[in-house]
């Protein structure tokens, strides 16, 4: 029973450790993968979706309707956004790198003034389960079924809709987009409100388990960035898979030796990645497949 116990446990923080790396860097492997910007604000779309969670909660929502609402929020501040300022960044990233770091800084400087240091939470819902000696948060199985459910939802519009071969169609060769009457602007606007959207989502999911503070994206944007930059650009075979590679990593190394050596190793794996595939791991998989 004791080494039934201990299975389960690994299991349970790798899927933990994947349902995070999953939900915070989806929608940066979105606006970062697809479509070039180098998003530094990524942290506080995550912290919007968080606060707009919390509020709508204290106000009587339910939580799965407050979730909604605080992505939707988010993926409207993106759209308005790339309306304003990014649309005029692309093909140009080093701009776009000051342009998100300046909108985080005014975004976080901004809730700090506006509504404190912190807010009271909602604290974390369903309970906890045994299993053997151990107690698991039943929560924590909520957010691994999250993850799989936005990257089969990713998978259905990209794949399945007209908008999502629109949107490929217009990262991948704009101009002939553009001579076939798509109006690109206007896809360009929905993907990063997507993005931003998807990043909501995770503030809002993990909004229940976290204190609520302006800088709580911090916590969301290491892992979004490292999986985003060894997956590489395409979603389903690059975050996905690296998910899953340093998600194994993380909870193999912080179940035997504690928290900070499972992130010391995050980033060693990282780094090892990085230098054998310069591409990531979506350029390997294409390659190999080519």
């Amino acid at each position: 029973m004791a080494l039934l116990s201990s299975t389960f446990a690994a299991l349970y923080q790798f899927g933990d450790a994947f349902a995070f790396l999953v939900l915070s860097a989806c929608g940066l492997a979105i606006i970062f993968g697809m479509m070039g910007v180098i998003n530094l604000a990524h942290g506080e779309f995550i912290m919007c979706g968080a606060y707009v969670t919390v509020m709508a909660t204290h106000i009587g929502l339910p939580l799965p309707l407050a979730v909604g609402c605080g992505a939707l929020v988010a993926g409207l501040i993106g759209i308005v956004l790339e309306r304003l300022i990014i649309r005029h960044l692309y093909g140009r990233p080093l701009d776009t790198i000051v342009a998100t770091w300046g909108i985080s800084l005014i975004a976080t400087q901004g809730t700090l003034i506006l509504l404190g240091s912190t807010m009271r939470g909602i604290g974390t819902p369903l309970g906890s389960f045994a299993f053997g000696t151990l107690s698991f948060s039943l929560y924590r199985i909520v957010l691994m079924l999250s993850a799989l459910a936005v990257l089969a939802g990713l998978y259905l519009i990209f794949n399945k809709t007209r908008f999502g071969i629109l949107a490929r169609a217009t990262i991948q060769v704009p101009h002939m987009a553009k001579s076939l009457g798509v109006n690109t602007s206007y896809v360009y606007a929905l993907t990063f409100g997507l993005g931003a959207a998807l990043a909501g989502l995770a503030g809002g999911l993990y909004a229940p388990t976290m204190t609520m503070v302006p800088t709580m994206g911090a916590s969301f944007i290491v892992e979004a960035f490292v999986t985003v930059v060894v997956g590489g650009a395409d979603v389903f075979l690059g975050t996905a898979p690296t998910a899953v590679i340093l998600a194994i990593v993380k909870a193999s190394l912080t179940s035997w030796y504690g928290q900070l050596f499972g992130q010391i190793g995050l980033l060693v794996a990282v780094i090892l990645v990085i230098r054998v595939l310069p591409n990531g791991l979506s350029g390997f998989l294409q390659r190999r497949n080519g």
